[in-house]
């Protein structure tokens, strides 16, 4: 008997994706019975469900975020590589290489497998387990960088544009914008990987954040808050923070600031114009278009399903490689960091 395809167990609904052998939904847009969670940012991790299950480094992110008695009645952890069956389904959690603790969810049921994959990218990442293709029969991908226009360079070498301004002003601060979860450790990481030992000096929105990385294992170095010290601390200092503060009368305490930002969005320029970002860093947590083409094609998926993003033209992309691919259109999926920046503008700056 042939193995039954994935649209015939795997349903949208208005919570969201359910998966219907296992009686749970997956990133739910709403509170439900049963989640599991791909990774801890907010529009995929949300408040009130009944059951909840995630990587350890999932749960201990929603808990930090939410507070313990909302990040789900009953928590289940789940390592990577654990199969876990209910019924006749196995779910398995694999890196996605997202953020700490990110997952794709990988559900096998009667000969047939799909992949969901959250967010990801393939870029290195000192903070969190790098992405890995699995063979599947359905792949579930974000699209959130999908046109030909966003291709990320290394990550050292936009540390390494900030470290020359750092000697061409060396009195100025420089304070990089850079999303609470995962972006500004991994930014932060990326600099002690390139030679920073000096303190770096943090907002109050990331304390909570970085101490649960550090207690992951993921040495961040001097971190410092950056409101206790004295202006002249600050001469030459790097300062880290959410995107929001550096427009806020939050960063004029420091001297003659350089503003700089690290986001996959700083490769449209009118878009790093327009929030007075002085230092654009392209720096992402999500696969560029290169790489989401290259994820597919390892995955040998003969049909991609895409949650979110600029769906058109990814599927445009899959049809030209005989993959047949289907626009999902879940609403509710928009990169945090994204959402912080007003994304509305996006399809107007965006080359064709």
């Amino acid at each position: 008997m042939a193995a039954p395809h994935p649209e015939t167990w795997m349903r949208v609904l208005p919570q969201g994706l359910y998966c219907e052998p296992g009686d749970f939904f997956i990133d739910p847009l709403r509170a439900v019975p049963r989640a599991v969670i791909t990774h801890g940012h907010s529009d995929h991790a949300r408040a009130g469900h009944g059951a909840v299950m995630a990587t350890p480094e999932t749960l201990a992110i929603m808990r930090s975020r939410m507070g313990e008695g909302r990040a789900g009645e009953r928590q289940q952890a789940l390592g990577y590589h654990q199969p876990l069956t209910i019924g006749e389904l196995t779910v398995t959690l694999v890196p996605a290489g997202h953020v700490l603790g990110s997952a794709q969810i990988v559900m096998e049921w009667r000969g047939s497998r799909a992949v969901v994959s959250g967010d990801y990218k393939r870029q290195p990442d000192p903070t969190c387990a790098p992405f890995e293709p699995v063979e599947c029969d359905v792949f579930v991908t974000e699209a959130t960088f999908g046109f030909p226009v966003f291709r990320h360079p290394p990550p050292q070498h936009e540390i390494a544009k900030l470290l020359k301004s750092l000697t061409i002003f060396p009195e100025r601060t420089h304070i990089i914008g850079a999303y609470s979860l995962g972006k500004s450790q991994r930014v932060i990481a990326e600099l002690r990987a390139a030679g920073w030992d000096a303190p770096i000096y943090i907002h109050g929105a990331l304390a909570a954040l970085c101490a649960l990385y550090e207690a992951s294992g993921i040495r961040l170095g001097d971190l410092r808050p950056a409101t206790v010290a004295k202006k002249e601390a600050f001469k030459g200092a790097i300062v880290v923070a959410p995107p929001a503060a550096c427009a806020d009368r939050w960063a004029r305490r420091f001297n003659d600031p350089v503003i700089a930002r690290a986001s996959g969005w700083m490769r449209v320029r009118q878009r790093a114009k327009m929030a007075g970002v002085e230092l654009p860093m392209i720096i992402s947590d999500h696969a560029d278009w290169d790489d989401l083409l290259r994820s597919i094609a390892e995955t040998r998926a003969p049909e991609v399903w895409v949650t979110h993003g600029s769906e058109e033209a990814l599927i445009h992309a899959l049809t030209l490689r005989q993959i047949r691919g289907r626009a999902l259109r879940l609403v509710g999926y928009e990169d945090e960091e994204a959402a912080e920046e007003a994304p509305d503008d996006l399809a107007a700056a965006v080359p064709a």
